[in-house]
């Protein structure tokens, strides 16, 4: 497959667009977010190996937690990324070399500064409450004073897009005060996120004009979800510099994405962005952010979401097994993804030849047993039973339309009972499950206490079981979902319970659909525990 990108990649000559991350800093601002310094550290060796030329630490002295970061980030060695550090032009009526804000960023000992001022002439005499000249040179004094004690020097013209369509030439005259005093680029923020990419596109294309040589970047926010478009804009206008954030976190509706930008800029453009190597740790830096925030992924992430390249339609799935490029815009492994094909009522036998392949379980296309298999899932899938977050519980389906000799569930649920019980208003509620099972001819009879029914359920059926066979202590019930299945029965509708379960080595997702939400759990949870069994007894 040739994406677009790689006609312009064969130039002898590449653009290079650098990338300056803000997650650390404009990341933090997110609801929702809470970096330790530990984690901004974590986060920081990540960017490095992903090849982020500059990584904003924080904003020094304006909080302990900063301030802690520069002091312990001084003793990690990067192989690429610069550090910068971010703070605000000196205050009015006072001298650059007195503004405590901008010793603290050369106290932080990062060689990178990044600061702000403002571009918008409404925010200058409404908010500063300052003339326009006065604010001129608050950004000039500040500029030259960081250039004679840091390495480079970046101008973040505050809310320029805003600024340049109501006075233009004022907004032109912030940029040459920076420029004139020596700041590295000037970066165009669009800090209210309204722009569209036509605009900011014009707007990057006439300050090329009006000041020629100038290096530029972009600053989007994605308050109208144009944040990647509008980065892409800038950069196709001349823009050299792309700030932003992993997955976009950020305040309000969040900064510019950098996992899509990053692709976009070298997979569709043809850019020198970063290395090969490193584009294809993209989807692990990705998902170690949401780790370390405790965020779930974004399934239908452009590029690194779950969603991204999973074939659901039968049709599409047959000729994505003979030509991916049918219907991926790019192979998923440039960015550390996959591709996955997934199971339903609207699978062909391509999904269940292919999930079987996966499972390396021997099925012929057009055989008895495929037929079968394939008429199940589709009346299953009719009757509420969902299989693409259960693919353990699609895989013993196989197996059991198969008839195969060794297997066998390894267990016989005789009855269970389960007991939920409120003694008084104020007290929390009391569940208790009595589990009957029968293994071997063997009947174990377990009662356990939980943290509502379904724990309890799943402690009595454990202890039941645990007696012959011990490797199911290792087995944790890690994610659980309800969902009612949309019917006209209300409170009697049906349910499916979708449960995730590990073993400290393996992850598996099982389904069970029932009226009641207790046997729609006993469903999932039994097959959790014989998919353990299977495969356990699969890998021996």
């Amino acid at each position: 497959m040739t994406p677009p990108a790689k006609a312009l990649s064969a130039s002898a000559h590449r653009r290079r667009v650098e990338i300056y991350d803000t997650t650390l800093r404009d990341g933090s601002q997110c609801e929702d977010v809470n970096f330790s310094v530990e984690d901004k550290i974590t986060v920081a060796r990540a960017l490095d190996e992903l090849g982020i030329h500059y990584l904003e630490g924080g904003w020094p002295g304006s909080n302990p937690r900063d301030v802690e970061f520069f002091s312990r980030i001084r003793k990690v060695k990067f192989e690429r990324s610069k550090l910068s550090a971010f703070g605000s032009t000196r205050r009015p009526g006072l001298q650059a070399s007195k503004d405590p804000n901008l010793k603290a960023l050369v106290e932080s000992g990062a060689p990178v500064a990044c600061i702000f001022g403002k571009s918008w002439d409404f925010h200058v005499t409404k908010a500063l409450e300052i003339s326009l000249e006065e604010n001129l040179d608050l950004i000039h004094d500040s500029v030259k004073y960081l250039k004679r004690h840091v390495d480079k020097v970046f101008f973040d013209a505050e809310h320029f897009f805003d600024g340049y369509r109501t006075n233009p030439a004022f907004a032109l005259q912030v940029l040459r005060s920076a420029r004139d005093a020596g700041a590295d680029v000037l970066v165009l923020c669009d800090t209210n996120g309204g722009s569209l990419p036509s605009w900011v596109g014009s707007v990057v294309g006439d300050v090329r004009k009006e000041l020629p040589g100038a290096e530029l970047g972009i600053h989007a926010h994605n308050d109208t979800e144009c944040g990647v478009a509008n980065a892409i804009a800038a950069v196709e206008a001349g823009a050299g510099q792309v700030q932003g954030t992993i997955n976009g976190i950020g305040e309000r509706c969040g900064n510019a994405n950098l996992v899509s930008i990053i692709p976009n800029l070298q997979l569709k453009l043809g850019l020198d962005v970063v290395t090969p190597k490193q584009l294809r740790s993209l989807r692990d830096v990705s998902r170690l952010l949401y780790e370390l925030l405790n965020m779930p992924p974004w399934k239908r992430q452009p590029y690194v979401g779950d969603s991204a390249f999973a074939h659901k339609g039968g049709i599409h799935v047959s000729a994505v097994q003979k030509y991916a490029s049918t219907y991926e815009h790019i192979e998923p492994e440039l960015v550390g993804s996959s591709h996955r094909i997934l199971v339903s009522d609207l699978a062909g036998q391509s999904n269940v030849l292919y999930k079987a392949k996966e499972f390396h379980i021997d099925l012929a296309k057009n055989s008895p047993a495929t037929r079968e298999i394939l008429d199940q899932l589709k009346t299953l899938e009719h009757a509420g039973y969902q299989y693409e977050g259960a693919e353990a519980s699609f895989e013993l389906l196989m197996q059991r339309a198969l008839h195969k000799e060794n297997h066998r569930k390894g267990f016989r649920l005789v009855g269970f009972r389960v007991i939920d019980e409120k003694r008084a208003e104020g007290e929390e509620p009391l569940s208790e499950a009595t589990v009957q099972i029968e293994v071997d001819g063997q009947v174990s009879h377990s009662v356990a206490l939980g943290n509502g029914p379904v724990n309890a359920l799943d402690g009595a059926l454990r202890k039941s079981l645990i007696p012959f066979y011990p490797e199911l202590k290792d087995v944790e019930l890690l994610d659980y979902k309800v969902r009612v299945i949309a019917g006209e029965k209300g409170t009697g509708s049906f349910v499916r319970v979708l449960i995730e379960s590990g073993d400290g080595k393996d992850r598996w997702g099982t389904v069970g659909v029932s009226h009641d939400i207790i046997e729609a759990s006993y469903q999932a949870l039994a097959d959790s525990i014989a998919y353990k069994l299977y495969k356990d007894k699969k890998k021996g």
